[in-house]
């Protein structure tokens, strides 16, 4: 029976899963500071980031019975997260603010840090534009009200918001988190679609123990 129905739904253990989490808590953040409370693009980023993560845990516990489920899942996850690429580099287009290289430092840097919450990203944010010689939003070296409540609780005035590098740097900072989870799932689709192949699904387990049951039968 253990074979028939292997072990599933470990989902939590999957980096994939760990960084497609951390993109939706930063984006749910993101949209809440960045885009307006009307706009249908608010409603639509954080259903792409939530459907990243919900599409992996539910194709990771389809798994037990169906492969190819998890695969599909797998791959809609995928798509969902390339949709939500699309809406943070149009916010950075259409303010004429930079789209970080794939090879930027800036990016290598924010993947080495580890983040493991939007709190992290934030301050990894923070610190970084300050090194850049970047100051708050006043020219006297203040905080800006872009940062999360909770590193600052200075409220924002809407006069600088544009001024400042925090916009750019969070919009690209979801970027390169989401290549990250792209690339995971890039290869769990691939390592899944070998599985596939090589092993089937619930079916072929299915007639493989019957075949093999039939078999004994017929010996004894």
């Amino acid at each position: 029976m253990s074979d028939l129905i292997p072990k599933h739904g470990g989902y939590r253990k999957l980096k994939s899963f760990q960084v497609a989490r951390l993109v939706y808590d930063v984006t749910a953040r993101f949209v809440e500071r960045y885009i307006d409370r009307f706009s249908r693009t608010r409603d639509q980023m954080v259903q792409a980031a939530r459907s990243g993560v919900q599409n992996i845990a539910e194709g990771s516990q389809a798994s037990a019975t169906s492969k190819k489920t998890e695969l599909r899942l797998t791959q809609v996850a995928r798509a969902s997260l390339e949709e939500l690429k699309l809406d943070y580099e149009d916010f950075l287009r259409q303010r004429a603010l930079q789209i970080w290289e794939r090879d930027d430092p800036r990016g290598q840097k924010l993947i080495d840090r580890r983040c493991q919450t939007a709190d992290e990203v934030a301050a990894w944010i923070v610190e970084t534009t300050r090194k850049c010689g970047q100051r708050g939003p006043s020219g006297r070296g203040g905080r800006s009200a872009d940062i999360p409540e909770s590193i600052s609780s200075t409220k924002s005035t809407p006069s600088t918001k544009s001024t400042t590098l925090y916009p750019e740097y969070s919009a690209n900072s979801a970027l390169v988190l989401l290549a990250v989870a792209c690339s995971l799932l890039d290869r769990q689709v691939e390592r899944l679609a070998v599985d596939f192949e090589n092993e089937g699904g619930f079916t072929e387990r299915l007639y493989r123990a019957r075949s093999a049951k039939r078999g004994r039968i017929k010996g004894d």
